[in-house]
């Protein structure tokens, strides 16, 4: 396989492939531009590039950004390589930028790569199968969340990144679902389907899906309408036949902004007869039960025939 790179450097030569590498540039590109070992020695030798990686380096010599360190990891691994896992999710816009985390990368299996800091080299049999058709290579949207999955510590670390990137809008949960076939193996599998359905009908955040297993499904009460559009905004959860509004903030925020923003929600909900409860992080995680039995108890103002059962022999729900 030739170099990702080869028909850039043909077309519009190696100073404008270098501004668009982010100044990182590789030996093997200034080889194939026609530059010569003694000239790379020379600049090195002179301070003015300095070695990011070995016959990788920056053609300056302040520091590294992270959009230089992906293009870096990039060219040390060579032809045969795409970002993959995080580095692709967020290069699709998928999850948020973190400048602290490691870069990835997926190279064939056959293929071995020496490992380097800050990069993460995983090597997979079906490499090329999974790539998108951009450049620089990645791995498809789906299989990066996929791949994220697969190292992910805990299940609620795997709903998290996928409710993330379908929230994104640039990866829908039918895509993962058709990607997971191919993935016998992968960790989590056997729940991700059910969170992918979750999410596929509305559940936007990990905490959106916490209280839908936590709260509303293990003590039996009604499935609320998720992501109700009304007065130009969104609802987390809407009983719509008892008047009750649920809304779930995972922010740890004490902006003023923010505060004022909730409270106007909070009066256009009271605007249309509906009751507005509110819960955070330590509410689902915590309380469950308790945030049970407040929408239980607002539900059965309107409708006392509202049906419910204890979690477990503790629990307050009746």
């Amino acid at each position: 396989m030739d170099w990702w790179w080869r028909r850039q450097l043909d077309d519009e030569g190696l100073e404008v492939l270098i501004h668009e590498q982010q100044r990182i540039v590789s030996r093997t590109q200034l080889l194939a531009a026609g530059r010569s070992d003694s000239e790379i020695r020379r600049r090195l030798r002179g301070r003015r590039w300095q070695i990011v990686h070995p016959g990788v380096y920056a053609t300056h010599t302040g520091p590294l950004g992270y959009d230089e360190r992906i293009v870096a990891a990039l060219l040390y691994a060579g032809p045969e390589v795409a970002w993959s896992h995080y580095t692709a999710a967020e290069q699709f816009g998928l999850i948020k930028h973190d400048r602290h985390r490691p870069v990835y990368v997926t190279i064939p299996w056959r293929r071995r790569v020496r490992p380097r800091p800050g990069l993460v080299i995983t090597r997979d049999k079906h490499w090329e199968d999974r790539l998108a058709t951009v450049v620089p290579p990645r791995t498809r949207p789906a299989e990066a969340v996929l791949e994220i999955v697969g190292v992910s510590r805990s299940l609620d670390e795997a709903a998290a990144i996928v409710a993330e990137a379908c929230q994104s809008g640039r990866v829908r949960p039918a895509e993962i679902l058709n990607a997971l076939d191919g993935r016998r193996q992968l960790r989590h599998r056997a729940a991700l389907r059910s969170i992918l359905a979750d999410v596929a009908q509305g559940t936007h955040s990990l905490l959106e899906l916490r209280y839908l297993r936590d709260v509303e499904r293990a003590h039996g009460l009604p499935t609320g309408r998720r992501q109700r559009a009304v007065d130009q905004e969104f609802t987390d959860v809407a009983y719509e036949p008892v008047g009750l509004v649920v809304e779930l903030d995972g922010r740890f925020h004490f902006a003023p902004g923010q505060r004022w923003r909730d409270l106007a929600r909070d009066n256009r909900a009271a605007l249309r007869s509906e009751v507005t409860l509110r819960y955070g992080w330590l509410d689902i995680i915590s309380r469950p039960c308790s945030a049970a039995v407040q929408v239980l108890q607002v539900s059965r103002r309107k409708d006392p025939t509202i049906p419910a059962r204890p979690c477990r022999p503790t629990c307050p729900v009746r």
